[in-house]
């Protein structure tokens, strides 16, 4: 098992190389969002801030990754104590439309959408108190820049011209999480979670414009202009979730989460020159017209806030669940300037069904596969001739890798998560481009007993 996870981590972790993504959005702001739930929530439209995933011992099996505070549910139980390996990957399908013509441009992109580890820290002395505590360390990007846009024309009726647009980059984080759990000493045992997520971003934007003149006589030297900004800076979110027993044992759970404004440092490096191709289609530098480098400035990462609920049956078999989050993209600065980007928000609503009644374990193996599907909508944080709604239905499911048996036994559960998104960017009236996307989501998720010493197996 172990050279297995080995492996897979190694395969999906070099996927990058396969990607041909061109999405002209990724222009503005700091790029593509990657969606930033964990695929077993992507499968229900996204739906995180007050979920809680728990299995058949009562402890979670993923990892939120937009709310910290479930993170102090993962606790020592049944004697376990357990630690969760998350892992999800993704492979992006998109068809660019024009509304204006019948012209379309299809890519692909597979990349690696997380990696995060978490072990809980509560003491058994805390656990009868009905305290929890829980960390996690973990990687994942942020953004994504991929564009590369050509374009033909005519200068003032003398000579044609060949204008390539063309970007790259992203920002990527490094995280460390921690979570807190109090249950209440009412009759009902209502229990709250709060937790913290810090750590560092970094990434860079490499933007540049391409020009060259075509005469059939007079041979023109060709420009570019190209601006490379290297970003890096701390980060700060924060989460809360407070669990209400009903009297028909039935759980709601309310949560709240917010991702503190960042002021990222930037150093800038800006060329203007004259190139040409070698015989590898490559540009090579002829003569440096500007050149400044390392500029100073800063980036800023706008504010992120939201809540939710979900609603879980005795029987833990179905769950239901609902989000609203707000982004202040109106705040966005890149060297005290604006860009083409505007406030947004989007509504998430999802269910989950679990055959099996967690009361009453069985060994029917079709019994352990959770099933979900949702959908979500708001308005593009791109701020252009219109406004763009972005939407899409999801479905997915998560198989168990391991025996009920070995389950029930052991307490250790190793899954295969899966999810598809369907949806677009754009409608048919919106101004010239329009982006329809399948996106695939893959992970693995372990709950396994690590990093204790035995005495007895």
């Amino acid at each position: 098992m172990k050279f297995f996870f080995l492996s897979i981590f190694t395969l999906i972790t070099s996927l990058h190389l396969l990607a041909q993504e061109n999405s002209p959005y990724s222009r503005y702001g700091l790029g593509d969002m990657v969606p930033n739930q964990n695929i077993v929530n992507r499968g229900m439209g996204g739906v995180s801030v007050a979920y809680s995933d728990y299995g058949l011992i009562g402890s979670p099996l993923n990892i939120n990754l937009v709310n910290p505070a479930s993170l102090g549910n993962l606790t020592n139980t049944k004697n376990f104590s357990n630690t969760i390996f998350d892992l999800g990957a993704e492979v992006d399908l998109k068809t660019i439309r024009s509304t204006v013509n019948t012209e379309k441009f299809n890519s692909k992109n597979t990349v690696m959408s997380y990696f995060q580890l978490a072990f809980p820290l509560s003491t058994k002395k805390m656990e009868k108190k009905g305290m929890g505590w829980a960390m996690a360390l973990g990687l994942k990007p942020i953004t994504r820049i991929n564009y590369k846009l050509e374009s033909y024309g005519r200068l003032n009726s003398i000579d044609s011209f060949h204008t390539v647009n063309e970007g790259q980059g992203g920002i990527n984080q490094v995280n460390i999480s921690s979570g807190f759990k109090f249950t209440g000493k009412a009759k009902h045992n209502n229990e709250i979670c709060v937790g913290f997520n810090t750590g560092y971003n970094f990434g860079f934007k490499d933007y540049s414009t391409k020009l060259a003149l075509v005469n059939d006589t007079t041979p023109y030297q060709k420009t570019n202009y190209e601006e490379k900004t290297q970003i890096q800076g701390l980060f700060l979110n924060t989460g809360i979730q407070y669990r209400i027993n009903l009297n028909n044992k039935s759980i709601i759970r309310i949560g709240a989460f917010a991702n503190v404004k960042n002021v990222m440092n930037a150093k800038k490096n800006t060329i203007y020159e004259s190139f040409i191709y070698d015989y590898n289609g490559a540009p090579v530098t002829q003569d440096s017209i500007y050149t400044k480098q390392n500029i100073p400035g800063k980036v800023d990462m706008p504010t992120t806030y939201g809540g939710g609920f979900t609603y879980q049956s005795k029987n833990k078999e179905w769950l239901f669940g609902s989000d609203v989050e707000f982004t202040d993209w109106n705040s966005y600065l890149s060297y005290n300037e604006k860009d083409s980007v505007k406030s947004n928000w989007t509504v998430r609503v999802g269910a989950e069904y679990y055959p099996i009644n967690i009361e009453s374990a069985k060994k029917n193996y079709l019994s352990y596969i959770k099933y979900r599907a949702g959908f979500y909508f708001g308005p593009d944080y791109i701020k252009y001739n219109d406004t763009r709604i972005n939407y899409a239905i999801t479905g997915g499911f998560s198989l168990p890798l391991t025996t009920p048996r070995y389950i029930q036994t052991r307490g250790e559960f190793v899954s295969l998560n899966t999810s598809v998104e369907i949806g677009a960017r754009g409608n048919k009236d919106s101004y010239q481009l329009r982006e329809n996307f399948t996106r695939i989501n893959i992970g693995i998720s372990m709950n396994a007993r690590w990093f204790q010493k035995r005495s007895y197996d």
